[in-house]
C-alpha cells in the first residue's frame, strides 16, 4: 500500500496574499541602502574608491608597525654578531634619517 501526500489546492485568495507579500518584500528591499548604492554608478565608484583607500591605508600602517617591531626586536639581539650588527646598522640609519 502506497501513501500519496495530499496535494493542497491553493485558492485565489491565498495566491493574492502571497503576491502582495512578495510585492511588499521587494519594495522593502529596493529601499535598502545596499541596493540604492548599486543603482548609481557614481555612488558605487565613490564607495569602492573609499573602500580601496581605507584598505591601502590599513595595509601600509599595519606593515609599518609590524616591520618596525621586527627591526626593533632584531636590534635587541646583540649576542648574534652578524644579525645584531646588521640590525644595529639599520637602527643607526633610521635614526640618522629621522634627524635630517
Amino acid at each position: 500500500m502506497t501513501l500519496k501526500p495530499a496535494l493542497t489546492d491553493p485558492s485565489a485568495a491565498d495566491l493574492g496574499e502571497e503576491v502582495a507579500g512578495l510585492r511588499r518584500e521587494v519594495a522593502r528591499l529596493n529601499k535598502h541602502r545596499f541596493v540604492r548604492l548599486h543603482n548609481s554608478i557614481v555612488k558605487l565608484l565613490w564607495f569602492n574608491f573609499l573602500r580601496g583607500a581605507a584598505f591601502g591605508l590599513g595595509t601600509v600602517l599595519g606593515a609599518s608597525v609590524l616591520l618596525s617591531a621586527l627591526v626593533w626586536s632584531v636590534s635587541q639581539v646583540e649576542m648574534l654578531p652578524v644579525i645584531g650588527e646588521w640590525a644595529a646598522e639599520i637602527v643607526r640609519q633610521m635614526e640618522a634619517a629621522a634627524e635630517q
